[in-house]
């Protein structure tokens, strides 16, 4: 086999390493795939790690002992992250984007990849030491984001449905009151979670915090703590909501008018400043 080139090995590392966040790689297996010395090794890995820090790619974490190795970890700084909201925040705000009942058309942005991924990767971030087990959502329009989390936290991601699927087995089913007032059901397979875990309840909307509360109660029935709660976005009416302790990437307000007009705003605690 030819030699290979640091520079080779170093894109080859990254490639792998960040299309597999939160797993262990050991030195070993980089070691056998480029014919390489241990020491060499872990010289290109310090080399990646300052790198990543240094343009805000992530963090490249490495683990000693047995079975220890490194990991990626696509952790985003606070001013990245408050840049990169306030850009989605001026392409949102506006008239262009209201809908009746002061909701607002952003379903575009929830179906862009990279979109969605960074907005996934800033939650991740933030609710990282929460140490959560798993990513819940409720169907479907969550879904992209709290999909993007999960990847980014290396953890699974777990769907609650309106109703029961036959393919999933048993199921445990609440009814809870919706933000319109609504009573409706919420079912999640008995096998999805496991007790005594930890889930982050990450989703696109939240006005008066009815679904969300909703999920809080689901995992209370499989003997399972909320680690935490993220959202993409969340209106400044109701001021009380039915959850607390929940963070939002943005906040939503609409001005009445002849022409009612969509404010977005990057949330308080992006900017504590």
């Amino acid at each position: 086999m030819e030699k290979i080139r640091r520079n080779e090995r170093m894109s080859v590392m990254m490639k792998i390493l960040a299309g597999e966040p939160g797993k262990m790689s050991t030195l070993n297996r980089f070691c056998e795939m480029f014919g390489a010395a241990k020491s060499t090794v872990s010289e290109d890995v310090d080399a990646l790690r300052k790198v990543a820090r240094e343009f805000d790619l992530g963090e490249i974490e490495t683990v000693t002992g047995a079975a220890g190795g490194v990991l990626y970890r696509p952790v985003r700084n606070r001013e990245s992250s408050l840049k990169y909201i306030q850009g989605l925040c001026r392409e949102l705000s506006g008239t262009e984007r209201v809908l009746p009942g002061n909701y607002l058309y952003y379903s575009d942005i929830l179906s862009t990849p990279d979109i969605v991924n960074r907005m996934g990767e800033i939650l991740a971030t933030e609710f990282r030491d929460a140490n959560p087990d798993f990513v819940l959502t409720m169907e479907t329009k969550g879904i992209p984001v709290a999909f993007a989390a999960a990847n980014a936290l290396g953890t699974p991601l777990v769907i609650a449905r309106h109703s029961s699927k036959v393919y999933e087995g048993s199921a445990v089913n609440i009814n809870y009151v919706s933000g319109s007032g609504n009573m409706e059901t919420m079912s999640l397979s008995r096998r999805a979670v496991r007790e005594n875990q930890r889930a982050l309840i990450v989703d696109d909307f939240l006005r008066g915090g009815g679904t969300a509360r909703g999920m809080v109660e689901l995992m209370r029935e499989f003997n399972v703590s909320v680690a935490g709660m993220g959202f993409v976005m969340s209106t400044l009416t109701p001021e009380k909501k039915r959850i607390s302790g929940e963070k939002s990437l943005m906040t939503l307000e609409v001005r009445e008018g002849e022409i009612p007009e969509a404010i977005v705003r990057p949330s308080a605690w992006l900017n504590p400043a």
